[in-house]
């Protein structure tokens, strides 16, 4: 059965389900499948993404989130302008080739003007040499136009579930936090002209394989350029925290991680695809097992250290007491022996992406 499924050019709905629910012994052909698409498709390389988390101040009430506005165990802060283009000089220096301004998700004019100048001395710090990728939430589309236009052309804004009923499950029910505002904001990217990334959290409370293999047929026919989904990681300062006995257990939600991760490289075999810190925060070398079956981007932080901790997603976050040029010493080291190449000075655009615009040119 699985050797049938997996010579299939296409993937329905079932036989996703049937690869989701693999044992330990089967799920070693998957691996095999999505290993040989990802060296056919996209190569051996490995292209870096300095992390740079500059705040944690958030507008949003997310019930899975440790940076939720209602959570006051922790100190907020919002790195200065400074600090943020000396972590994109040390991206530059160190010949990264691209970087990602991460930060909990605020819609003002200030915020918008603020990130429109930073993306323009980005660019002009390096030369215009260095690629970024934005993950700033929901915005209306004049901001995601500016955004866009001052240098950024890549954005992820993970759905985390495609399932309004999850949805509505893990957010609370008014205005910021709306499905269709989500799923309208993915669009509104898409017709900028960024290379979009969206995501899921594997194993959330409530969640099935259906709704994972739903998930997956979302990005498929949402038609991302990259993606960046891990295992949902609980936080006890957070109101999901509740149903923590309910949940699979953390080493099963990992495994789970790398048949989404394997399946989609399957189904879509030139997009990019992150191999998560949430990963690592379950098995010291979980990032390097998820680039061996089928991602392709990893994202060293380069977030001042001082920081690092307050920026509190999930609980046992790694990494957070690394140096920046520590994180890069140590990540090399493990991305050579998981046998991958890291691709210096290159932005690593989306192949899918750089294909679907090709293919555009070709028609006019």
């Amino acid at each position: 059965m699985i050797d049938k499924i997996l010579n299939k050019t296409t993937l329905d709905r079932d036989d996703i389900i049937f690869l989701l629910n693999l044992n330990t012994n089967d799920s070693t052909k998957l691996f095999e499948k999505s290993i040989e698409i990802k060296n056919k498709n996209i190569g051996n390389k490995v292209y870096f993404r300095g992390l740079i988390e500059f705040s944690n101040i958030c507008e949003k009430d997310c019930f899975y989130c440790g940076i939720r506005k209602s959570n006051s165990n922790f100190k907020r802060y919002n790195l200065t302008d400074s600090e943020i283009l000396d972590s994109a000089k040390f991206a530059y220096t160190e010949k990264y080739g691209s970087i990602v301004l991460q930060s909990g998700e605020i819609s003002s004019c200030k915020f918008t003007n603020r990130i429109e100048n930073l993306l323009r001395e980005i660019k002009t710090l390096s030369n215009n040499t260095l690629g970024v990728t934005i993950s700033l939430g929901e915005q209306s589309e004049k901001t995601y136009k500016k955004w866009f236009k001052a240098g950024a052309h890549r954005y992820l804004l993970r759905i985390e579930t495609s399932s309004k009923d999850l949805y509505e499950k893990i957010h609370p029910k008014n205005k910021k936090h709306s499905f269709e505002d989500r799923l309208n904001c993915l669009k509104l990217l898409k017709e900028t002209g960024y290379q979009v990334g969206t995501g899921v959290m594997v194993g959330l409370p409530f969640q099935t394989i259906e709704n994972l293999a739903d998930d997956l047929l979302f990005m498929k026919n949402l038609d991302i350029d990259m993606c960046g989904m891990g295992p949902y990681i609980e936080h006890e300062d957070t109101p999901l925290f509740r149903y923590k006995t309910k949940l699979l257990s953390p080493r099963k939600r990992f495994v789970l991680t790398l048949k989404m991760i394997a399946i989609l490289r399957i189904i879509m075999p030139n997009i990019n695809i992150a191999a998560s810190t949430a990963m690592q925060a379950i098995d010291p070398i979980g990032r390097e097992k998820a680039l061996k079956i089928g991602a392709n981007i990893i994202m060293p932080n380069i977030t001042p250290v001082t920081f690092r901790n307050d920026y509190s997603l999930y609980k046992n976050k790694p990494c957070t007491n690394e140096e920046a040029s520590d994180c890069k010493n140590c990540l090399e080291a493990r991305i050579n022996i998981a046998g991958s190449e890291i691709a210096y000075n290159e932005w690593g655009d989306s192949l899918h992406f750089t294909n679907k615009h090709k293919n555009k040119l070709s028609q006019i």
